[in-house]
């Protein structure tokens, strides 16, 4: 935010001793945005109450009233405010911050506009130790839609998660996250059989008990039922995000193929035959089935990679289904980018095409020269989890403060990074906004959920200030980014755990240690566990498959090491247990020690010594995982790195289907010890 300063000194927070809504506009809120459930400027004043408190420690009241009071943050509105996007259209995101010597007043163009203002707030107190210089500011976004789109149709990521990476995007006044509901992996002509292509993963995320769609969803343990999905769409939006969710059809659409498989397009059971007479009533039953549980004005039809010889099919789908949605829910229609006017392509001038691949259309030329609007998601900046042929796992950050071919900062209105004639002007109000877009091509095997963050974690947020429209060049962002992540309130995607030293926390079994059902931390960090009926004595905890220590912590991220000593009576159990992994002794009849996350497993080829001790390190070292061991009587120790293993079926006949190994960074489990596993364990540390 451009901000002039007018005076000497600096205003500290740790004066701070309230919030301030105006009464006139307490309940106020912006319907002119994408959500149907936009917060009250009351509401988004609550969530920045705790936000202070989370980020910053600062614990105020909240209260109304008409005037900036002594020592306060007053949050207002101006309705008579101007504030320009790149396009100069006046857009209700806008806001202004004023420091004064008293205190901090920020004044919204809506209650969505005071909202960036907090979030502005915060980062100016974050990176200024909570010291604020005397002066004022204004601000607004270039253009109306800046968020990210993540592939859940390949790879399921469960609401917390899409509900913490709101508050991440939230923080960075990113303002939508396209949620991807279903898809299927590609399929290899020249090596699969029919029956593997039927075979091949696919999903339908969303879980309706409504007749009209029974079977249609095959994953209902990793789905979003009706509550789960407005719970998520809910407490995004109460941070000024909003959920445009995708279902994709004609193509992608092996989920839909195999709840009805006289739909499957001949030879090709991923596409959908939209001549087949019941093609289109079926997706006017999806789309009205689920169309009430969405609470924006946008929902996404897919629409892409569909077959060129059927542009004229494909055009009365996507123009059906436009004018069917509007009519029940009078909502907006987005579709990828793929067919061309050249081809055939006639869609409404009321669908929002996206597009993503240069080999596919020209947006410049092909869509805004002819009257469409379109959101930029160019694969110049995709990611692909894991792993691809053609993509990288992050964004290029460089490329980001250098992606302008006339030079300068790539923004939205940039298609083409190397040819500036094939984009419009920065002024262009065709162009609706940028999302950046990441894939699990490879489906759920390959990666963890928390994966899918660090491949946006250092990049995303420079992705939002030009989404913005921000000028902050790359060694500025350099400069500040760790200290504004680490302070990012509503989430822990770094599943950080508090400590004074590297050390976290040190259980050891002595009976000094330990009383009643009290497990002393010894590290100073005050992390005492609970023991739940097991017994402690020789300096080991004793485990019967039942008892189990239940510490405070629930995860660690990257950069851990979990040590412990342990002694089981059999190959079997769960060590230890969290919310986002475990380690097991040996699962089911594999006897090897195992890490699951998510539903997938990852095993070495080792198993650990019955009735005897072993010490073990389990380590998080970036994006690798290990274990190492040191068993009794041996003189050095083993280390083993945890592995992913998957099929990319994208590869040429000659070559065949190629396995990828590949590295798996998954989370220290620390908030169960011992639960289905018998004998003993001990000196349980964990290191950062």
């Amino acid at each position: 935010m451009p901000f002039n300063v007018t005076g000497q000194g600096t205003y500290s927070l740790d004066r701070i001793q309230r919030i301030v809504v105006d009464t006139r506009y307490a309940k106020s809120f912006n319907d002119k945005g994408q959500s149907l459930i936009p917060p009250s400027l009351w509401e988004f004043a609550t969530t920045f109450q705790q936000d202070l408190a989370d980020s910053l420690g600062i614990k105020v009241q909240l209260e109304e009233g008409r005037i900036l009071e002594s020592n306060s943050i007053f949050i207002t509105l101006d309705p008579n405010g101007t504030y320009l996007d790149a396009a100069e259209r006046a857009t209700l995101e806008g806001y202004s911050i004023a420091v004064r010597t008293h205190g901090i007043q920020i004044t919204g163009a809506s209650a969505l506009g005071s909202w960036w203002g907090t979030r502005t707030l915060l980062q100016m107190a974050i990176i200024n130790n909570k010291r604020l210089a005397y002066g004022a500011g204004s601000d607004a976004p270039g253009w109306a839609t800046r968020g990210a789109m993540l592939d859940c149709g390949r790879h399921y990521y469960p609401p917390e998660f899409l509900i913490e990476m709101c508050s991440y995007l939230s923080f960075f006044k990113q303002n939508e996250f396209h949620v991807h509901l279903s898809d299927n992996l590609f399929i290899n002509y020249d090596t699969y059989t029919t029956a593997e292509e039927w075979a091949l993963y696919k999903s339908f995320r969303l879980l309706s008990d409504d007749p009209a769609v029974a079977g249609l969803n095959q994953n209902e343990n990793e789905s979003y039922t009706k509550d789960q999905f407005d719970s998520v769409q809910r407490q995004c939006a109460s941070r000024g995000v909003t959920i445009i969710p995708e279902i994709e059809a004609p193509a992608h659409a092996l989920s839909i193929t195999t709840w009805k498989p006289q739909l499957a397009l001949d030879g090709d059971p991923t596409l959908i035959n939209i001549s087949h007479p019941d093609a289109l009533p079926t997706m006017r039953t999806i789309w009205k089935t689920f169309l009430p549980w969405f609470h924006s004005k946008t929902v996404h039809i897919g629409a892409d990679e569909y077959s060129a010889d059927l542009v004229a099919d494909y055009d009365r789908l996507v123009n059906n289904l436009q004018s069917f949605i509007e009519q029940e829910s009078g909502k907006q229609v987005r579709i990828w980018g793929t067919f061309t006017p050249s081809s055939g392509f006639n869609v409404s001038k009321d669908v929002v095409i996206q597009h993503w691949a240069s080999y596919d259309d020209n947006p410049y030329f092909d869509y805004i020269k002819n009257g469409w609007s379109v959101i930029n998601s160019d694969y110049a900046f995709y990611v692909v989890t894991k792993w691809s042929g053609y993509f990288p796992q992050r964004m290029n950050k460089t490329l980001i403060f250098n992606g302008n071919p006339m030079g300068g900062a790539y923004a939205p209105h940039i298609f083409d990074i190397t040819n500036a004639t094939n984009n419009p002007s920065r002024k262009d109000p065709s162009v609706v906004g940028h999302v950046a877009a990441q894939w699990s091509d490879f489906g759920p095997i390959p990666s963890t959920y928390l994966e899918a963050y660090y491949g946006w974690r250092n990049e995303l947020p420079a992705m939002a200030d030009k989404q913005w429209g921000g000028q902050l060049i790359e060694s500025e962002y350099n400069d500040v980014l760790e200290c504004l992540i680490a302070k990012v309130p509503g989430q822990n995607l770094d599943r950080r755990a508090k400590s004074k030293t590297n050390l976290i926390f040190s259980y050891q079994f002595s009976e000094s240690r330990s009383h009643a059902n009290q497990i002393k931390d010894s590290s100073g960090n005050g992390y005492t566990a609970i023991s739940h009926g097991c017994s402690i004595h020789s300096n080991a905890l004793h485990l019967d498959g039942y008892c189990y220590l239940e510490t405070p912590l629930f995860s660690k991220g990257r950069n851990y090491s979990l040590s412990f000593w342990i002694n089981p009576s059999s190959s079997s159990g769960v060590i230890f247990s969290g919310p986002d992994s475990a380690l097991l002794n040996g699962e089911g009849s594999n006897p090897n020690v195992t890490l699951v996350t998510g539903n997938n497993s990852y095993t070495l080829n080792y198993s650990l010594p019955v009735n005897t001790w072993t010490q073990v390190a389990l380590s998080g070292l970036g994006d690798f995982t290990y274990l190492t061991v040191l068993e009794q009587n041996s003189a050095f120790a083993k280390q083993m790195e945890f592995l992913t293993i998957f099929h990319p079926n994208a590869v040429s006949s000659a070559r065949g289907v190629m396995d990828v190994w590949d590295k798996i960074a998954i989370e220290a489990p620390l908030k169960e010890i011992g639960r289905g596993i018998r004998g003993m364990i001990k000196n349980i540390t964990l290191l950062a």
